[in-house]
């Protein structure tokens, strides 16, 4: 099989060897987070030392994070039933509860707005653009950006946050909505009353356990500049791709983006094209949200910003992290260039 390099870290993330440590030694705790005896203290413990974890790391002491199976869940716990508005470049689990009726310019960026009935991302997953995050949001999609960039739940002054462990390293299927204190939101899965009467069911304390270590070093890797050297590589590889002159555009380049990003639009070219050629080439890249991934469309979020149909078709998403090496993508550059070379020859 050919060498692959992964190119799609807004997608889903390799899974951290802190993470994996967590959840393997999580597998051997048989109690119920709900049962009182020994065995059941146990499991609670690992519940409440991850939840600590993931507060810690997103700045939000004080706040009450309940742990949910995505930011999909956390997103219609958040958001059903408030009448909330938000942009069209949101990402569909916020914007399917919203009237996504807001503007944004050319640039991704949503205009002006009331924060106190909005939902609005810190970043999106597939141009990268980085919003102002107004104070007194009511529901805060900080997906993208927790682990990437620098974020504090507290400073935000929301109400509600989004977050997903799969985004910095940790498993899939475990989330969280974090919930500033002596705020209430209705449950949507009633029962026993677990997660502080928020969500109920039986809580997923591998899951929990391996979110709560990839929080902890997804933390400790922002404070010591790693993704400082993600951006970099990502500016080498930008240049390589769209510095000549050609037709292609980088998407939301002249403004705030997370570090790992590049969303290329090459006019006629369409993307899921160019991520079958890529893949063929042995690497790994997306036309888009990973969500919206296998549907032959156009996206809403380029649409949105202006694009018309062709270029709204052409768009191709390369995201980096700490494990991508410059060799990686230099690679990249030269056979997704040789691929244009020859899709330019053929529409001549």
């Amino acid at each position: 099989m050919t060498d692959r390099t992964y190119l799609d870290w807004n997608a889903t993330t390799p899974l951290r060897a802190e993470a994996r440590a967590a959840m393997i030694g999580a597998m051997d705790v048989t109690g119920n987070p709900s049962s009182v005896h020994a065995e059941g203290r146990a499991a609670k413990s690992l519940v409440e030392k991850a939840r600590a974890q993931v507060a810690a790391a997103l700045g939000a002491d004080g706040a009450d994070v309940v742990f949910v199976s995505s930011a999909t869940e956390a997103a219609a716990l958040a958001c059903a039933g408030r009448g909330l508005v938000c942009a069209d470049v949101e990402h569909e689990a916020v914007s399917a509860w919203c009237d996504a009726s807001l503007a944004v310019d050319r640039d991704g960026r949503v205009a002006a707005i009331d924060p106190s009935c909005t939902a609005m991302q810190i970043a999106n997953s597939e141009t990268g653009v980085v919003q102002d995050l107004p104070q007194g949001l009511a529901v805060s999609d900080l997906t993208q950006g927790f682990g990437k960039m620098p974020v504090a739940f507290n400073w935000l002054g929301c109400d509600m946050a989004l977050i997903s462990a799969h985004k910095l390293g940790g498993p899939k299927g475990i989330g969280a909505l974090v919930i500033r204190r002596g705020l209430d939101v209705a449950p949507q899965l009633k029962g026993g009353g677990q997660e502080m009467g928020r969500r109920a069911g039986t809580e997923n304390i591998i899951g929990i356990a391996g979110f709560g270590a990839a929080a902890e070093a997804a933390s400790r890797d922002l404070s010591d500049g790693v993704w400082d050297g993600v951006a970099e590589i990502r500016n080498i590889l930008e240049y390589a791709l769209c510095g000549d002159g050609n037709m292609t555009i980088s998407v939301g380049k002249d403004g705030p983006r997370l570090p790992n990003t590049i969303c290329l639009v090459t006019p006629g070219w369409k993307g899921e094209t160019q991520v079958m050629q890529m893949d063929l080439a042995g690497f790994a890249v997306s036309a888009g949200s990973a969500c919206s991934s296998g549907k032959v469309r156009q996206s809403r979020v380029l649409r949105a910003m202006g694009f018309d149909e062709v270029g709204a078709s052409s768009a191709l998403r390369i995201s980096l992290g700490p494990e991508v090496t410059k060799d990686q993508a230099d690679r990249f550059a030269e056979a997704w260039t040789k691929a244009r070379m020859r899709h330019l020859a053929r529409s001549a």
